[in-house]
């Protein structure tokens, strides 16, 4: 019986990446499975382009890769028959969701952006050093930021975005306020663009997550896999799909949970 291919979209921080410091070698079993049965890892997260691109580059990593939660999709040159790197935007600009919390903030809104921080303020709020902080703050379509009013101010806040034409999720560290877009755009674009590539040949896509900012990415995918984290217990599995939750948090997690599915379909 014919393999199906397989597809891996994943979150990072959280997921891949440990939630404390980052780093994810306690998934290197796992990555280097994929690498070997050449099965396409998309990285899928609320990190900004320059950020995704140095990971990818200790990682050996040349898929596809979604940023910002969904704002743009960056196709490497060659990947789909494309010369060139290709970037594919969805949603409103950074500067369209900073004008509108510029309006918002002086109608009453409490919150601090990544707009407002320096790169040293950055780092001592988030434990990156400041060269990371700097990557960070160069954003494409969406703000984080931490919220510092109340809960009821919270829900006025998210009625005023949605009014706007734009939304507030919730992440693993940082609310996200973006365009109408989320993480399951990307994935469900890429997903057709391997399908394409892939012809006749089955695809199977796995999706891992661990925070409610990945549920429709999970959603859209045929295997959703919730990571153990600090939000896992909010993400809803889908009943009707195969699906499943890490027993151990982050990289830990992902490394058994996507083990086990390459052991499940023959790699």
């Amino acid at each position: 019986m014919t393999k199906p291919r397989l597809l891996i979209i994943s979150d990072l921080d959280g997921t891949l990446l440990n939630h404390d410091n980052y780093r994810w070698e306690a998934a290197l079993p796992a990555l280097k499975k994929l690498e070997v049965g050449g099965i396409p890892l998309i990285l899928n997260s609320s990190k900004t382009a320059p950020e995704v691109r140095r990971l990818r580059q200790e990682l050996g990593n040349s898929a596809p890769f979604i940023v910002e939660n969904g704002a743009a999709v960056v196709i490497p040159g060659h990947t789909f028959g494309n010369p060139g790197e290709e970037v594919v935007n969805f949603g409103a600009s950074r500067s369209e969701v900073l004008g509108v919390l510029a309006t918002q903030r002086q109608a009453g809104a409490r919150f601090r952006g990544f707009e407002d921080m320096s790169a040293e303020e950055l780092a001592e709020v988030t434990g990156l050093d400041e060269e990371s902080a700097d990557m960070a703050k160069d954003r494409l379509g969406t703000e984080p930021l931490l919220w510092e009013g109340s809960e009821d101010e919270l829900a006025e806040f998210k009625t005023a975005l949605m009014a706007e034409n734009l939304r507030l999720v919730q992440g693993g560290r940082f609310y996200h306020a973006m365009g109408i877009f989320d993480k399951a755009d990307g994935a469900r674009f890429l997903l057709d663009k391997y399908r394409e590539q892939y012809g006749d040949e089955p695809v199977i896509a796995i999706a891992l997550g661990d925070s409610p900012n990945d549920q429709q990415m999970l959603e859209s995918a045929d295997i959703p896999v919730v990571i153990r984290g600090i939000h896992s217990d909010e993400v809803q599995l889908p009943s009707a799909k195969h699906a499943m939750r890490s027993i151990k948090p982050g990289p830990e997690g992902w490394n058994e949970c996507v083990l086990n599915l390459l052991f499940e379909y023959g790699y």
